[in-house]
């Protein structure tokens, strides 16, 4: 390197080390961390695209009000209440102070009585059981689609799984449920056609190597028309003379029937119905951590549990006390905002669109704007509220500010609904579109 060259001005790793803003980062950061962010500064430096005098700034911009995670809080004003992108279900207060509780050491499998050991998951379970007694056992993994490979493994490996074609569901990301089945060594056999399917379609399939039945809740997509399917109820009737288990995944995890979700399937009526084991997540209507449910017959559950490969889908201590307190505590966010009152979302939208006024941002106005409940819930059933329309531009300086605030983007506009906003967070959201339509009309002048 040239003695001239600009790159030998670049500070060195163990001076900036020593910088006040460094040290102090410390106590939240590992050195490992720190020494990456600075080699990466130093690196835009030796690239040209700053100069070495800003290399200490950039390191501790870098570091400035930065944690441990990448993940960054965001405020939810998309009116979608379990938002796949945004981490789907909010957790209540409950499930939030039992993940810190559980941090530490806790008696995930001990008995604090006999100091010996315990079988995992005993509170969630009973929760769980409290939660809905039609089932008489219950089992928790690590996601809904662990379940469903868990269920279909242990009872149809190497067997069929008779499956009507129109509930061939592809879920987040491309996974099919039927790619994720035969990856188990069980055999899927199709009845039906895509929009009908009888009772008949599935007594004609059964065999000797039939393992078992598997009804799924088509739950992000509807098909109407010229259609028909088979009830529970029917099926179990099939299942049961056959002597092989129903299995029915409903998806979503209502727990309980919900008027205001119309058709939306729950466990309790599912198990009601007569099936053997009912599968949910529990991250979506539940309202709870990412988990998978499975409920029913104590012989079917009892079998899962006990299979190897139960052990590789199990979920940790954190999503266990999530799980427990979740279905303990008082209720969810996600049933809150459900239910949310649209009286009372127009009141609060309008006084945003008036604070928002009021700091000489005019181009606002307050619309009527459907939510939706998301996460393959309850598809195509509108949630009747209101949004704050703000312009199009502005969307991209509130995702990046500070709190960031996600709205959606629709017909030229920005609209922030604001069911899924803890109401203790609206001056936050005043605040942060203020600072974001300043930034806009700044960018906007002329000769700025």
């Amino acid at each position: 390197m040239a003695q001239d060259d600009p790159r030998r001005a670049i500070p060195r790793t163990d001076g900036l080390m020593r910088l006040p803003e460094v040290l102090a980062a410390m106590e939240r950061l590992s050195a490992t961390t720190i020494k990456a962010r600075i080699r990466a500064a130093q690196d835009r430096a030796r690239s040209g695209e700053i100069t070495p005098d800003a290399v200490v700034d950039e390191v501790i911009g870098s570091l400035e009000d930065r944690g441990a995670t990448s993940l960054t809080p965001v405020l939810n004003a998309t009116g979608i209440v379990v938002h796949t992108n945004l981490g789907r279900a909010p957790l209540s207060v409950a499930a939030t102070q039992a993940i810190t509780d559980a941090a530490g050491y806790v008696d995930v499998e001990m008995d604090l009585v006999s100091g010996r050991r315990s079988k995992r998951g005993i509170g969630a379970r009973q929760a769980l059981l409290d939660a809905c007694p039609a089932a008489e056992d219950a089992l928790v993994v690590n996601n809904g689609a662990g379940a469903l490979v868990l269920a279909t493994t242990a009872l149809a490996f190497q067997q069929e799984v008779i499956i009507s074609r129109g509930e061939f569901v592809e879920i987040g990301a491309g996974f099919r449920l039927s790619d994720l089945m035969t990856s188990t060594g069980a055999v899927l056999r199709e009845v039906g056609t895509t929009n009908r399917t009888h009772v008949s379609d599935y007594t004609q399939a059964l065999n000797d190597h039939t393992g078992c039945i598997l009804k799924v809740h088509p739950s992000n997509f509807r098909v109407s028309g010229f259609t028909s399917g088979v009830e529970i109820a029917q099926l179990s009737d099939v299942a049961r003379q056959a002597g092989v288990p129903l299995i029915v995944d409903v998806g979503s995890g209502l727990l309980h029937h919900d008027p205001a979700l119309h058709d939306e399937p729950d466990l309790t009526s599912a198990l009601e119905a007569g099936a053997d084991v009912v599968i949910a997540s529990g991250d979506k209507l539940l309202g709870g951590p990412q988990a998978g449910l499975l409920l029913g017959r104590t012989e079917i559950i009892q079998k899962l549990a006990k299979h190897p490969l139960a052990r590789a889908v199990r979920c940790d201590k954190l999503t266990l006390a999530a799980l427990e307190a979740t279905l303990n505590g008082p209720a969810t966010p996600v049933h809150q905002y459900l239910h949310s009152d649209p009286e009372a979302l127009k009141v609060r939208a309008e006084r945003l669109a008036q604070s928002i006024a009021a700091a000489g941002h005019k181009s606002v106005s307050v619309v009527p704007h459907d939510g939706r409940v998301g996460g393959g819930g309850a598809p195509g059933v509108p949630l009747p509220g209101w949004a704050v329309r703000l312009p199009e531009s502005v969307a991209g300086v509130l995702r990046l500010g500070d709190p960031g605030v996600v709205g959606r983007i629709h017909n030229g506009a920005c609209l922030l609904d604001l069911r899924c906003v803890p109401e203790h967070d609206d001056d936050r959201l005043a605040h942060a579109v203020i600072t974001a339509m300043s930034r806009i009309q700044y960018r906007a002048q002329p000769n700025r």
